[in-house]
This record gives structure tokens, C-alpha cells and sequence, in this order.
């Protein structure tokens, strides 16, 4: 069932997704007075087929291939044109008509996320507040002096309202030099406080590492944290763990719910730590060595237990709901288009340079299940997935790579600058280059995703 709803969720991602870009290039050409010869939704043999009752008698079609889609022009150099069409034909219009059609596909793309983004901010969308939670000892957070509670007002000179915007401010903010400037509020007053990492600084940036490197997490719902198994061969229960046990604190510091606990014991490998927990009414300290397994690249602790969680409850004041009206959902709307779409390159610019992992590039696998796990959330999280999906495709579709549009586009600005077309040799070795680019990008994305399934 859980793969049926990730396969159905991605190819109605997929499918919309595509249908909006491709509807870009369609609508501006038909208004600009370009011929239509196909709307294609996927590739390869059609499935169904309609042929528009205009003069053009264009083909809309949705084919077997699902990962994609084309708008098809008329163009001279793909077979013979009537004179009385001519000038219909693509390379016939002017530049800058042929320009406006190219980046209308990615424009539609962001235009759509916007839209997205400005019905979920009408819908209402539930924020939580960027409030400390666990600090892990001998880490650049402990050192810096982060404390439990502390409620994150600025990173940098950014200022963040939600985990959200704080995950993407220190993603901005995280530079060679290793040094983050945090602004907090703490017992009523405002502080400012000065993380420094030493070493291991690009594996920080890999998915999920950012904040487990820095050694603190976000304050999230509590819940009673049980051990649901024990096996006898595992560490926990060689330290005396057992099932049923309720945890109650690590190391002193108060366990909330059971991600907690798994990322305390993640981050203290070959180390003994200190583990409070309730069993039959009494408070017992267990005192459990914590072994060093390695995974996706690095070296966790891990007990070999399994735990099962109680009810959820989130803090007084951490969950607030926000709604806007339309007018500044729609301005709120384009502006976080505009911010994701800057931070989605400016972190291409930061992997292409080196000072971010590649590990963050995601295939199609990745993208699939993330399309299943928002779908099973809920419609507000495949929006919210949507858009920034469509955000990435508009963004990368403006990359100046053959066979993209942004490349497509550079090749029409050197003839509007020369005067005449770029040779068929110019275009061909450019396609091959932009082929190549691809081939190995998707590669490096589909190693990522077996990567982390191996792992």
C-alpha cells in the first residue's frame, strides 16, 4: 500500500508539474502567433489523443512515458513547410518572440509556485517556533553556550519566525569559516551567541547533518518514550534495558519524545552514557557503552532497541496557525517563490564550487518518496511539496545548459548579437556538451538515492 500511494503520488506530481510548464511554452506560443503541432504530457507512443478543432489542429495528447513532456512548434529544420506557413515556423519569428516562448515554461513553473504558495498562506499553515531543545555536550552549541529553551530570533542578520526559515537561514549563513552568529531570546532578555565549527565542515552540509552537526535540536512535541524491544543480543539490553521501560533522561538531560533519544544516543558513539528510565514504578540509572556503527559515510551510536512512543503533546505558545488574507498571501506568495528560488541557486553555485555536498542533489527515487510522504500527510503538505518542486524545475530549466531552456535562450541572444544562426556543427556539440551535463547529473542523483537505500 505504502508503495502504491509514493508511485501515485509522484506521477500526479510529475503529470501537474509538467502540465504547468508545458502549458507556459503552449500558451505564449499560440498568442504570439507560432503553430502548435503537439502538446505532449510524457513521451514516447501517445496513450490518448485529441486533435483541436482550430485551424491549427493541434494534438494534445498524454504518452507512456510519464517523466516529462514537450510542446512541439513548427520549425523548418524538422521537415518541409508550406510557404503560405512559413512564417509561423520557429526559427521565422522574431528573437525575442522566441525568447518569451522558452522562459515561459519555467516562468509558469514559478508563477505556479507562488500561487501555490499564496493558497496555503490563506488555507492556513501551522508554523512551530525556532525554540532550542536537546544541546548535546562537547558540541560547537554546548561550547557556545545554547541552552534549552532559548527561542531564536536571528541568524546573522536574518530574522526567523519558524524552523523552517531557520533551517534555511543557517543554510545560507553556514560558510567556510564555520562561524554562526545566532541572536536569542533567554528568561525575558535578548543575547547574542557565536557558534564556531572546527572541523568536518562540508559533511555538515549534507541532508540532515546541519543541525546534529552543530549539536543542538529544535524544541518539537513530547511524549512518553518506551522501549518496545529489548533483544538479548543488543546493547541495551547488555547494559540492562528492558522492554517496557520508560525513559526518562540521558545523561541528566531531560528525554521529550523518542527522536530525542534517538539522536542522543546517535551522537555518542563509543562513549558511555547515563540513561534514567522508569520500570514499575521505579526511577532506575543504567549506565550503557554505546557502539560505533557506520552509516551513509559516518559513525553513529546505535543500542539495537526499538521504541514505541505515547500520546503527542506539543508545548503551550510552540504551534501557532497563521492565515493571510489574500492580498498578502499573494505577496507573500511571490516573495517566498523568490527566496526559494534564490537559495535553490545559490546552492548549485555552493556545489558546483565545492563548499556544499553533492549529497544534496536528489533523483527520482528521493523525489518519489518524498511525493508518498507528503501525499499521506495530507493535501497542505503536497502543495507545499509541489511548490517546491516547481520551483526547482523553474530554476533549473534557466540554467544555460543545451537541451534546457536557458540554454535554448543563449543560443537565440547569439544570434540576435551576430545576426545569423548559430552553425548546425555550434548547435550539435553544444547539444553533445549539454548531454553529457545531464548524464552525469542524473547519475550523480540516482547514486545518491541508491546511496542512501544501501545505507
Amino acid at each position: 500500500m505504502k508503495m502504491l500511494i509514493i508511485v501515485a503520488a509522484f506521477l500526479v506530481a510529475i503529470g501537474i508539474l509538467v502540465a504547468v510548464h508545458e502549458f507556459g511554452h503552449y500558451w505564449v506560443a499560440k498568442r504570439l502567433g507560432f503553430k502548435v503541432l503537439r502538446f505532449s504530457i510524457g513521451f514516447g507512443k501517445p496513450l490518448l489523443m485529441r486533435v483541436g478543432k482550430d485551424a491549427d489542429r493541434t494534438e494534445y495528447c498524454i504518452a507512456a512515458i510519464p517523466l516529462g513532456g514537450y510542446v512541439k512548434l513548427l520549425d523548418e529544420r524538422e521537415g518541409d513547410v508550406s510557404a503560405a506557413e512559413l512564417h509561423r515556423s520557429f526559427t521565422r519569428r522574431p528573437v525575442l518572440h522566441r525568447i518569451a516562448v522558452l522562459l515561459a515554461g519555467p516562468a509558469m513553473n514559478l508563477l505556479f509556485a507562488a500561487l501555490l504558495y499564496a493558497i496555503l498562506a490563506m488555507v492556513g499553515t501551522e508554523i512551530v517556533k525556532p525554540v532550542v531543545g536537546q544541546v548535546r555536550l562537547d558540541s560547537p552549541a554546548a561550547a557556545a553556550g545554547l541552552q534549552r529553551g532559548d527561542r531564536i530570533l536571528r541568524v546573522g542578520d536574518r530574522s526567523v519566525e519558524d524552523t523552517e526559515e531557520l533551517q534555511i537561514a543557517l543554510i545560507r549563513q553556514f560558510t567556510d569559516d564555520g562561524v554562526l552568529r545566532l541572536r536569542v531570546r533567554r528568561d525575558g532578555g535578548e543575547r547574542s551567541i557565536t557558534l564556531r565549527v572546527d572541523q568536518d565542515r562540508r559533511a555538515m552540509t549534507e541532508p540532515g547533518r546541519l543541525l546534529p552537526g552543530l549539536g543542538f535540536d529544535l524544541a518539537t512535541w513530547s511524549a512518553d518514550t518506551l522501549i518496545h524491544e529489548a533483544p538479548g543480543d543488543s546493547a541495551g539490553a547488555r547494559a540492562g534495558l528492558r522492554a517496557g521501560d520508560r525513559v526518562l533522561a540521558v545523561d541528566g538531560q531531560p528525554v521529550v519524545n523518542s527522536s530525542e533519544f534517538v539522536a542522543l544516543v546517535n551522537g555518542a558513539p563509543g562513549r558511555d552514557i547515563s540513561i534514567e528510565v522508569e520500570r514499575a514504578g521505579q526511577r532506575l540509572r543504567i549506565v550503557a557503552p554505546v557502539p560505533s556503527v557506520v552509516e551513509q559515510g559516518r559513525t553513529i551510536g546505535r543500542l539495537g532497541i526499538s521504541l514505541q512512543e505515547g500520546r503527542r503533546a506539543w508545548p503551550p505558545g510552540l504551534v501557532e496557525t497563521h492565515r493571510l488574507g489574500p492580498i498578502d498571501a499573494c505577496i507573500g506568495g511571490v516573495s517566498k517563490t523568490w527566496e526559494m528560488s534564490f537559495l535553490t541557486v545559490q546552492m548549485l553555485w555552493r556545489i558546483v564550487t565545492g563548499q556544499v555536498s553533492a549529497k544534496n542533489i536528489s533523483g527520482p527515487i528521493s523525489i518519489a518518496e518524498f511525493a508518498g510522504i507528503s501525499a499521506s500527510l495530507g493535501l497542505t503538505a503536497f502543495l507545499a511539496f509541489l511548490a517546491i518542486i516547481s520551483v526547482s524545475l523553474g530554476v533549473l530549466n534557466l540554467m544555460p545548459v543545451p537541451l534546457l531552456d536557458g540554454g535554448q535562450v543563449v543560443y537565440q541572444l547569439v544570434e540576435a548579437v551576430k545576426g545569423t544562426p548559430l552553425s548546425e556543427r555550434a548547435q550539435l556539440f553544444g547539444q553533445q556538451v549539454g548531454i553529457a551535463l545531464l548524464v552525469v547529473l542524473m547519475s550523480l542523483a540516482f547514486y545518491n538515492d541508491i546511496s542512501r537505500h544501501l545505507n
